[in-house]
């Protein structure tokens, strides 16, 4: 991330989707994203390797944040 403390463009709010909806839902926002910074929240726990993974394979900042067992939020610049 290029600022330490980035402030979401868009929040993607995936909580209880089941997978791969996490996924299918940042991958929408980031057509329409332009050098932004999303917020996605997941309860999907598969949701940390799908994403971590789609981020490393499209050269995007990925930073996860876990805020519970079962809630994990990812802050993605595009």
């Amino acid at each position: 991330m290029s600022d330490s403390n980035p402030i979401p463009a868009t929040e993607i709010n995936a909580i209880g989707q089941p997978c791969p909806m996490p996924l299918l839902l940042l991958k929408r926002h980031l057509k329409k994203a332009d050098h932004q910074v999303l917020l996605l929240k997941s309860s999907d726990p598969h949701s940390e390797i799908d994403v971590l993974r789609y981020c490393e394979l499209h050269q995007l900042s990925c930073q996860l944040i876990r805020v519970s067992e079962h809630e994990f939020h990812y802050l993605i610049e595009s």
